[in-house]
């Protein structure tokens, strides 16, 4: 069977979901949102939620036990040429089955990018590297996991959760030579996955690059749309955007003067935003939103979500009335006359597109991830990295580096101050800056041994910080790490957070 046969198959017997949400288990309260939602007489199609704990994913099935439920899987790298052979891979699957069979999830999303590459950790996901070769390695990926999705959740002859590629989105760059449309046609090319396209996503790629010095917004998106494998696409994602550090409060930052960016002829300088969930969707996002659902080749969509997790809920209930009082009826539209797909060939089979991505391009393709994770780390010279197209700014890979990247080591997903107080305060007293962390945390590989979570992760490299260069604090440190690990264990058994650790 062709690759795009196979793809039609799985597609089909995909029920549609509708509008709904995008969450996390922790934040908001999902059983306050969907009864603060139906007093507004707002029907949710469904929630996609974020992995969590085994406890907490079953606590959300038992507590909203009608609600149609999709899974948004996490630590799945399957950007990377070594995906298949880290040791943590097994655990990761099978953590991501367990989930899917308790939450009836007709799907799996993750994130085409990586937060893990080279033996370098991040906090946040780092786009792939855009190439052909890497297209090939990850769409053998893909196979791998959806291979292992069938094996265990396929019964009675069906197949198990689809899963679904998210395009991801440009923290201010982005690293290799093709065309993104052209990378997920590649990997499409090769694999039965589905794809999700998030619009602030898609935002950020015409930001990035120079495409904005080029055209206007508009223009854009319909260029990329008409290249992108749009026949692919199961699910688009909308999110807010916002400048790094900024997350507006008020509903009155949702103003429809952010609508000018799209407008006319390509402004001097774009607003520098990126993805961030808890900020609110600009009415550009909206607009484009529109022109992707006109789009004559998005055959098979089965659902759209708002990004919510970490927003209040007032606002929630704000942007998800004007998804609906917007998009409700083009919605019914669709599912009262679906759209036919036009036949296409069937194209190669998943066994021949697997010769694809030998040992050779694996093995090369290693050696650049390696470059790509020093270079993002400000530990190569990115002109001598050989990874940058001309269509990426350095200016903007700068601004990750100097800006973006020490906030995340030093204070994403747990204040390092607020987690190591008595050590923190130790260190600076032996003349130590704690700014020194940021370069120790990418000065060599680290093996990848247990399935990634950055909070226990920072702990960790922390404790070896100190190790390193004030090892006679190390008994202070080694403590606090204890009393972290001590409360991070039991927010996670009691479904609580102990600190906010995820992207």
């Amino acid at each position: 069977m062709g690759i795009h046969s196979e793809f039609m198959k799985r597609v089909n017997q995909l029920p549609a979901q509708g509008l709904g949400l995008s969450v996390d288990v922790y934040q908001p309260d999902l059983a306050e949102l969907i009864e603060t939602l139906a007093t507004r007489r707002l029907n949710v199609g469904y929630l996609e939620v974020f992995k969590a704990t085994e406890k907490a994913i079953e606590q959300v099935r038992s507590r909203l036990p009608s609600t149609r439920l999709t899974y948004h899987g996490e630590g799945l790298w399957v950007t990377q040429p070594d995906f298949a052979c880290v040791p943590s891979v097994e655990e990761e699957l099978t953590t991501a089955t367990t989930h899917l069979r308790t939450l009836a999830s007709p799907w799996m999303t993750v994130e085409c990018a990586s937060k893990q590459m080279a033996g370098y950790s991040f906090g946040t996901y780092l786009p792939p590297l855009y190439t052909r070769e890497s297209a090939a390695v990850t769409a053998e990926n893909a196979r791998t996991v959806q291979c292992y999705l069938d094996r265990v959740l396929g019964q009675g002859g069906l197949p198990g959760s689809l899963l679904l590629l998210e395009i991801p989105p440009l923290t201010y760059f982005g690293v290799g030579t093709s065309p993104i449309p052209t990378f997920f046609t590649w990997i499409t090319d090769q694999a039965s996955c589905g794809l999700v396209l998030d619009i602030g996503h898609l935002w950020t790629v015409y930001r990035y690059t120079d495409a904005w010095r080029q055209q206007s917004l508009k223009t854009f998106v319909d260029g990329f749309l008409n290249d992108f494998p749009m026949e692919r696409v199961v699910e688009i994602h909308l999110a807010g955007l916002a400048e790094w550090g900024r997350q507006p409060e008020e509903p009155e930052d949702l103003r429809d003067s952010q609508e000018t960016v799209q407008a006319g002829e390509p402004q001097d300088v774009p607003p520098r935003w990126i993805d961030a969930h808890g900020a609110p969707i600009p009415m550009v996002l909206f607009n484009l939103l529109g022109q992707v659902l006109d789009n004559p080749r998005l055959t098979n969509l089965k659902g759209i979500a708002l990004e919510v997790d970490t927003k209040p809920i007032p606002r929630t209930v704000q942007e998800f009335t004007r998804l609906c009082d917007r998009f409700g009826q083009v919605w019914q539209r669709r599912e009262q006359a679906p759209i036919k797909p036009k036949q296409s060939a069937a194209g190669r089979s998943e066994s021949e597109a697997s010769r694809e991505a030998n040992e050779d391009v694996r093995c090369a393709l290693r050696r650049d991830y390696e470059r790509y994770a020093k270079m993002a780390s400000g530990r190569l010279d990115p002109h001598a990295s050989g990874l940058l197209h001309p269509s990426w700014s350095y200016e903007d890979l700068g601004e990750y580096q100097a800006v973006y990247l020490p906030h995340e080591i030093l204070h994403w997903g747990g204040e390092l101050r607020d987690m190591f107080p008595e050590s923190c305060r130790a260190v600076e007293e032996k003349g130590v800056n704690l700014s020194d962390f940021v370069s120790d945390w990418f000065r060599e590989p680290r093996p990848v041994t247990v399935p990634y979570d950055f909070f226990l992760l920072k702990v960790e490299r922390f404790v070896r910080f100190i190790a390193d260069r004030v090892p006679m604090i190390l008994p202070l440190a080694e403590r606090e790490a204890l009393d972290l690990r001590r409360a991070y264990a039991m927010a996670n058994e009691g479904n609580f957070p102990a600190t906010e650790v995820k992207a």
